[in-house]
């Protein structure tokens, strides 16, 4: 077996794939692959194939697959980018999830460690704080949540949340 050696995008979806999959059913199959991901039975041959060169799945043709323990690793890592991702664009920026499953997707790849952190804890704070009550108005824009707005124009409390702003 070869060192492991860093992932491409690409790979690294497999491996996310992989995970859910084995997750799901206990190991995964490259049918299961093709389905999951909507990719062709020749894409997914020579993605198992780098991956099981590279230490990160056990595999073998006609046979099922299953994560190393480098793979289940780094496999959670990349499921737990795409979380905080989809998270933070749903929860903070008021996209809808088709929008924010996708952007993810392709942002996962990205993000550093300190940036994930960063929004990690971000969440975690929103959820914490009894006056993070951020809302998303198509004509508005950002505005707290403890000020409803009537009409287009809004103004935070700042007593009431400690803000003031105006869009």
């Amino acid at each position: 077996m070869t060192p492991i050696k860093p992932l491409s995008a690409s790979l690294e979806d497999y491996l996310e794939a992989i995970y859910h999959i084995c997750n799901q059913k206990r190991a995964a199959r490259a049918k299961d692959i093709v389905l999951r991901m909507g990719v062709h039975n020749s894409s997914v041959t020579q993605a198992l194939r780098a991956l099981s060169e590279r230490g990160y799945i056990n595999y073998a043709p006609y046979d099922i697959i299953t994560l190393t323990a480098a793979g289940h690793k780094v496999a959670s890592n990349v499921v737990r980018r795409h979380k905080t991702l989809r998270d933070f664009l749903v929860q903070v920026l008021a996209l809808d999830e088709g929008t924010a499953q996708e952007a993810a997707c392709k942002m996962e790849h990205a993000v550093s460690a300190d940036i994930l952190q960063r929004l990690v804890e971000f969440l975690e704070f929103m959820d914490s704080c009894p006056l993070t009550e951020v809302r998303w108005k198509e004509t508005v824009g950002f505005y707290c949540g403890n000020c409803e707005p009537e009409s287009d124009a809004v103004e935070c409390q700042s007593e009431v949340c400690g803000l003031k702003h105006t869009p």
